[in-house]
C-alpha cells in the first residue's frame, strides 16, 4: 500500500516537473523568462526547455497589432461647448521586455495618454473647426502617442476618431443651419439655372427673330419683284387696249357731235341711285349741247324728196310737212330734245343743272322747198 502511495507521488512529481520544465509558446506570442525574480530571457514560439522551480516564464505578450476601443470622453472646445468623442487606436507590441517591465498596464497608460492629448489638440478649436478637422486631430494623437509609447515597446499604427457628438441644442442648430444652407444653394442652383434659360430663350428668340425678318424681307423682296412684273405686264395690256381703242377711234373719225350725244346717254345713268343729291357737269356739256344743236340745224346738204310731205319740229312735237330725209333731220333733232330733257329731269333730280340747258332749244326751220321743175329728179345716192 505504501508502495503505490510512494509510486504515485513519484508519478505526479514527474508531471509537475515535466510542466514546469518544458514551455510551448504560440505563434505571435513571446514569453518573457525570469529567474529568482530577475529577467532572464525571452522564449520565441515553439518548444522551450527551461530550468524547473528556478526559471518561471512570468509574462506571455501578444505580439499582433492590437485594437483598443475607449469610451467617449467629453472635451471642451475653444468657444467653451463641450463634445463627446469617441477613439480607436491600432497598436502593436514591438518589444515584449520594455512592454513588461516600463509600464505596469500599457493598455491602460495608452487610454489615458490618448484623452489627455484629445483634450489638448481639441481645446484650440472651436467646434465648426473641431467637426470638420478630423484628419487633423488623427495626425495629431498618432504623432504623440507615437513617441510617448516608444520607449513602452510600442508602435502605435493608427488613430481614429469614431464620433464627435455635439449637444442637443447645438445639434439643433447646426440641423438649421444646414437646412437654411441647402435651401440657400437650391435657390442659387435654381436662379441660375432660370437665368441660363431664360439667356438660352432670348437667344433662341433673338435668332427666331432674325430669321423671321430675313424671311419676311425675302417674300417682300419677291412680292415687290411679282407686282413689278405684273404692274409692267397690266400697263403693257393697258397700252395695247389704249393703242387699239384709240385707233379704233381714230378709223372712226368721231366729230364734236358724236361726243356730245355720248354723253347726253350717260347722264341718266350718272343721276341715278338715292345717295346722288349732288353732282358736279363739267361747263364743258353746254356747249358740246349747243355744237349738237347747230350741227343739226346746220345740216343742209341733206337732199330732199321732191313732192314729199314735210315735219315741222317744235320742241316735244313733231308734225309731219314734208318727207324723205326732211323726216330723217327731224327724228335726229326730236331725239336730241327728248335727251335734252331727260337729262335736264335727271340732273335737276341730283340737284345740279346743265349751263345752258334751260335756253330755248334751238328751232329747226324746214328746208324751203321749190315747186318742181320739168328736169328730172336727183338721184340721192349721187348727192354728197
Amino acid at each position: 500500500m505504501v508502495v503505490l502511495i510512494l509510486l504515485a507521488l513519484i508519478v505526479l512529481f514527474v508531471i509537475v516537473l515535466l510542466a514546469k520544465t518544458v514551455k510551448i509558446i504560440p505563434q505571435a506570442r513571446a514569453g518573457i523568462v525570469e529567474r529568482f525574480g530577475k529577467y532572464k530571457e525571452t522564449l520565441t514560439p515553439g518548444l522551450n526547455i527551461i530550468v524547473p522551480f528556478i526559471d518561471n516564464m512570468r509574462y506571455l505578450a501578444d505580439l499582433r497589432e492590437q485594437v483598443v476601443t475607449f469610451p467617449p470622453q467629453p472635451v471642451i472646445t475653444e468657444d467653451n461647448l463641450t463634445v463627446s468623442i469617441d477613439t480607436v487606436i491600432y497598436f502593436q507590441v514591438n518589444d515584449p521586455v520594455a512592454a513588461t517591465y516600463e509600464i505596469a498596464n500599457y493598455i491602460q497608460a495608452v487610454e489615458q495618454l490618448t484623452m489627455t492629448t484629445l483634450r489638448n489638440i481639441v481645446g484650440g478649436m472651436d467646434l465648426e473647426e473641431t467637426l470638420t478637422s478630423r484628419e487633423q486631430i488623427n495626425s495629431g494623437l498618432a504623432a504623440v502617442l507615437d513617441e510617448a509609447t516608444g520607449r513602452w515597446g510600442i508602435k502605435v499604427k493608427r488613430v481614429e476618431i469614431k464620433s464627435i457628438d455635439p449637444p442637443v441644442s447645438i445639434k439643433d442648430a447646426m440641423e438649421k443651419q444646414m437646412r437654411a444652407d441647402r435651401d440657400k444653394r437650391a435657390l442659387i442652383l435654381t436662379a441660375e439655372g432660370q437665368r441660363q434659360s431664360a439667356i438660352l430663350t432670348a437667344e433662341g428668340n433673338k435668332q427666331s427673330a432674325i430669321l423671321n425678318a430675313e424671311g419676311d424681307r425675302e417674300a417682300r423682296i419677291l412680292r415687290a419683284q411679282a407686282d413689278r412684273e405684273a404692274q409692267i405686264l397690266q400697263a403693257q395690256g393697258e397700252g395695247q387696249a389704249i393703242q387699239t381703242v384709240f385707233q379704233a377711234i381714230h378709223d372712226g373719225a368721231p366729230d364734236q357731235s358724236l361726243l356730245a350725244y355720248q354723253y347726253l346717254q350717260m347722264l341718266p345713268k350718272i343721276a341715278e341711285g338715292d345717295a346722288n343729291k349732288v353732282w358736279i357737269v363739267p361747263s364743258e356739256i353746254g356747249k358740246a349741247l349747243e355744237g349738237l344743236g347747230s350741227t343739226l340745224s346746220d345740216m343742209k346738204g341733206i337732199p330732199l324728196n321732191s313732192g314729199g310731205p314735210v315735219r315741222r319740229v317744235d320742241p316735244g312735237h313733231v308734225e309731219e310737212v314734208g318727207g324723205g330725209a326732211d323726216r330723217a333731220l327731224s327724228e335726229a333733232d326730236a331725239a336730241v330734245q327728248e335727251a335734252i330733257a331727260e337729262a335736264n329731269a335727271s340732273i335737276t333730280a341730283g340737284g345740279a343743272r346743265i349751263p345752258g340747258a334751260d335756253a330755248e332749244p334751238p328751232t329747226v326751220e324746214p328746208p324751203t322747198v321749190e315747186p318742181p321743175t320739168t328736169e328730172p329728179p336727183i338721184d340721192p345716192s349721187a348727192t354728197d
